[in-house]
């Protein structure tokens, strides 16, 4: 029979703003449809039960909690299927204040945020949680396509369709968190031409997960590429309006810099064999989960060297805020939540002087003079 809910009401943190209580209350329903676990001989490596996403035949109405616009589907789309074992706690939460641990690809609950915008010349209307990273459609979660984007920045991907299976194989397969490989995805709805990245990540099942210097995703190879599958190789030669190399071997000075910077407090006080900082993370052959050394002699810059791969609390799902000039004014502006500095001196500047030595301190981020754009504005794209 049909599962009833009851009312619930989402009352925000330290802040008036409201923070789509539907779609919260919506969540709860929908996370207590699947109990925790239930897809794990799935995840590891077993067949799975059909059952736990799919009925026999379309449902008659009030025969299927959630069934939906997606023929024989156990939700109403197949992001808010995925989310019912992958939800709170792993990659979506209930409230942007609050998120769940991170486990290396960010968090999608910063879709729910009403502002982001830490700019000092913020901008109006405030920039809304759909500028998180990449905006998935939930219709449990009254979650929308991106209003910004018609198509995937530098690509042809169609936002309307972006879900968890744009870039997971919901039936498993044998690559790093079930990413597709190179052929056609999501029905044919896009093609990717380049292949799953080789990576490792922490295990999604054990509760005590969480990022750290000593625990972390290990990026081997490949990763620029599969995201050029969306996105092209955007800011390296495409149309962003930041300009920045990508799947390039970083060079002896970079690196010595990367082993050397603790901080700005310490920029020149670091050991290579503890240097390894999970908000900057490189790519290399000899990456592990545990690893704390910097880049070897084929430590590459990769896209999720800045950006989380779902979402974060900063726009375009930065690693850290791009358009805060210390980490500490992250979130005072917006009230969104702080993204954790690695370190503990509060003058902390932007997380580009890991890999860069330039200390020409202009009082303000780094992108507002290294973009193409000549407004006052950061462009509200990535």
């Amino acid at each position: 029979m049909p599962m009833r809910c009851p009312e619930m009401t989402c009352r925000p943190l330290g802040r008036e703003r409201r923070r789509k209580p539907l779609a919260l209350a919506a969540w709860a329903c929908l996370s207590a449809a699947v109990a925790p676990g239930l897809a794990a001989a799935f995840h590891d490596g077993g067949v799975g039960s059909c059952e736990r996403c799919h009925v026999m035949h379309d449902a008659v109405p009030g025969q299927v909690a959630f069934d939906g616009t997606r023929a024989l589907l156990l939700a109403a789309s197949s992001t808010d299927l995925c989310l019912t074992c992958h939800g709170d706690g792993g990659v979506m939460g209930l409230n942007p204040l609050n998120p769940p641990r991170e486990l290396g690809a960010g968090n999608f609950v910063f879709l729910l945020e009403d502002d982001l915008d830490d700019a000092p010349a913020a901008t109006s209307p405030r920039l809304a949680g759909e500028a998180a990273g990449h905006s998935i459609v939930s219709p449990a979660l009254g979650l929308a396509a991106d209003s910004r984007w018609s198509r995937a920045p530098g690509g042809a991907f169609p936002s309307a369709a972006l879900g968890c299976t744009s870039c997971h194989d919901p039936h498993g397969n044998a690559g790093f968190r079930m990413l597709h490989g190179a052929g056609p995805v999501q029905g044919g709805t896009g093609t990717f031409i380049y292949p799953a990245p080789v990576a490792a990540g922490l295990p999604i099942t054990d509760p005590g997960a969480v990022e750290s210097r000593t625990s972390h995703s290990a990026y081997i190879a490949g990763m620029t590429r599969w995201c050029a599958n969306c996105h092209g190789f955007y800011h390296d030669h495409g149309s962003a309006h930041f300009e920045h190399p990508v799947d390039e071997i970083l060079d002896s000075g970079v690196r010595r810099r990367y082993e050397r910077y603790e901080g700005d407090a310490f920029p020149s006080s670091g050991a290579a064999a503890t240097s390894y900082l999970p908000q900057v993370p490189f790519e290399s052959s000899a990456a592990t989960v545990t690893g704390t050394s910097g880049p070897g002699s084929d430590g590459r810059l990769h896209c999720l060297t800045c950006h989380r791969a779902h979402a974060s609390s900063a726009p375009a799902s930065g690693r850290w805020d791009f358009r805060v000039y210390r980490l500490a004014d992250d979130g005072v502006a917006s009230g969104s939540w702080p993204l954790p500095s690695p370190y503990a001196d509060a003058q902390q500047r932007q997380l580009c002087r890991k890999c860069h030595a330039q200390n020409h301190d202009r009082g303000m981020a780094c992108l507002d003079c290294h973009r193409e754009t000549v407004t006052g504005v950061m462009p509200l794209d990535p």
